[in-house]
C-alpha cells in the first residue's frame, strides 16, 4: 500500500507539473497592448493572436502570390499593414481569407477582429461597424472609373452615355454606391462578388462597362495585355468624408478603433504605407497576376 499511494503521490505531482507547464504563458504575448486594455483588445491580448479578414484578390492591398505557400502566399500593403498592428501589439497575426461579401459581415458580427480589405469609407459601413482613420489615399490618376471593351472607346466616354448598356460591378463595394447615385440610366445593373468576376464578365462580353477602382483595374489591364479593355479617363465624384482606405472593427469596439488609429498615424508619419503600396503595385505587375 505504502508503494501504491508513493507512486500517486510521484503521478500527481507529475501531472502538477505538467499542467503548470502547459499554462505557462510567454509574457512577451501582448506585451504591445496595454494592461488597462478593454473589450476586444483586452481580449486579443489575453488570447495572443489578431484576426484579419481579408478578400486577397485586390493588387495591391492584398493578393496571392501564387509562388508561395500557406500564410507566406498572402501579400500586399494591407498585409503589411496587418502584419504591423500585430507586431506593435505583440500577437500572432492569423490571415482569414474571405469573399468581399463575407468580410463585410462577419466583422461586425464579431467573428474577426479587423477587416483589412482596401475598405472604402461609406455611410452605412460607418452604421455598420467602428472605422478607423484613413491610411491610403486617392492620388490624381487614382480614383473610380470606368472600364469599357475598346470597340466602346469613344461610344461611352462618362456615366451620361450608360444609359443604353449593361453596367457590372462587385456586390457591397464603393463602386456600387457610385452607380446608384451618379449613374443617371442604364439598360442593367449587375453585381458580382469579385471585380476579377466583374472584368471578365466586360471582356466575355456578358456587361458592356464596368464601375471600377481606376488604379486596381488599369493593373488588370497591364497585367492581361490582349484582354481588350480600356480604363477610360473619366472619374466619378469622390465625396471628400468617403477618400481613405479604412480599416473596419466591430461597433463598439473604440479601445481597439484607437489603438489602430495610433498605427495608422506612425505609417502615415513615416511615409511607410505609401511605399508598401507603391512596391506591390510593381510587385503585382511582375507577377502578371490577373487581379
Amino acid at each position: 500500500m505504502k508503494k501504491l499511494w508513493g507512486l500517486l503521490g510521484i503521478t500527481l505531482m507529475l501531472g502538477t507539473g505538467c499542467a503548470a507547464q502547459e499554462t505557462e504563458r510567454d509574457p512577451s504575448v501582448g506585451a504591445g497592448i496595454p494592461d488597462d486594455a478593454t473589450g476586444r483588445l483586452a481580449e486579443i491580448k489575453e488570447r495572443g493572436y489578431l484576426t484579419v479578414a481579408t478578400e486577397p484578390y485586390w493588387i495591391p492591398n492584398e493578393f496571392i502570390d501564387p509562388t508561395l505557400t500557406g500564410d507566406d502566399q498572402y501579400v500586399g500593403s494591407d498585409i503589411e499593414l496587418a502584419k504591423y498592428i500585430a507586431d506593435k501589439m505583440g500577437v500572432e497575426l492569423r490571415i482569414i481569407p474571405l469573399e468581399f461579401s463575407a468580410v463585410l459581415a462577419s466583422v461586425p458580427e464579431g467573428k474577426y477582429d479587423l477587416a483589412i480589405s482596401a475598405l472604402a469609407y461609406t455611410p452605412d459601413r460607418a452604421e455598420a461597424m467602428e472605422m478607423s482613420k484613413g491610411y491610403y489615399f486617392s492620388t490624381e490618376n487614382a480614383g473610380y472609373g470606368i472600364l469599357v471593351p475598346e470597340a466602346l472607346v469613344g461610344v461611352i466616354e462618362d456615366a451620361d452615355d450608360l444609359a443604353d448598356y449593361t453596367i457590372i460591378t462587385q456586390s457591397g463595394s464603393i463602386q456600387e454606391l457610385m452607380v446608384n447615385e451618379q449613374v443617371p440610366a442604364y439598360k442593367e445593373f449587375k453585381r458580382v462578388g469579385s471585380m476579377t468576376d466583374a472584368y471578365l464578365a466586360v471582356q466575355e462580353g456578358k456587361a458592356d462597362a464596368a464601375v471600377v477602382a481606376r488604379s486596381s483595374a488599369q493593373l488588370y489591364v497591364d497585367n492581361n495585355p490582349s484582354c481588350g479593355l480600356v480604363v477610360l479617363d473619366y472619374r466619378f465624384y469622390l465625396p471628400e468624408e468617403y477618400d481613405g482606405t479604412r480599416i473596419g472593427m466591430k461597433k463598439g469596439e473604440t479601445d481597439l478603433r484607437d489603438y489602430v488609429n495610433e498605427c495608422i498615424d506612425e505609417l502615415i508619419a513615416s511615409g511607410q504605407y505609401s511605399e508598401w503600396y507603391d512596391y506591390y503595385t510593381e510587385y503585382g505587375r511582375k507577377l502578371g497576376i490577373e487581379n
